[in-house]
């Protein structure tokens, strides 16, 4: 009999995210620990924006959604605004496709 696991974050990915900003080994027994984390965390943060889209009245989780959930746990602030927190640590792919940029012909992107 086969055992049904949850999806979750690939621990490759968890793996590689966590090597880039430790810049060292990292034991196995560490990293477990980091992964069992990762995946609380992960679980946390999508019941609390399940809340806040319900309590919005809403079906489908949006940006502002995840700008509350920040804000609550003092990672945006008026200081560090969402668009900053994105270009400090996110690779220039991901953020063209979170933070409107005009291009030629007036055209911005990406659309809403």
């Amino acid at each position: 009999e086969r055992k049904t696991r949850e999806p979750g974050v690939p621990s490759s990915l968890i793996k590689n995210i966590f090597r880039h900003y430790v810049k060292m080994p990292v034991a196995r027994e560490a990293f477990r620990i980091v992964e069992k984390c990762s995946e609380r965390y992960f679980k946390q943060l999508s019941s609390d924006l399940e809340a806040y889209t319900r309590h919005a009245g809403r079906k489908t989780v949006e940006m502002a959604d995840l700008e509350v959930l920040m804000r609550r746990q003092g990672l945006v602030t008026d200081k560090m605004p969402l668009h900053v927190l994105i270009e400090h640590h996110l690779p220039l792919e991901y953020r063209k496709l979170l933070i409107p940029v005009a291009v030629s012909g007036n055209k911005v992107i990406p659309c809403k």
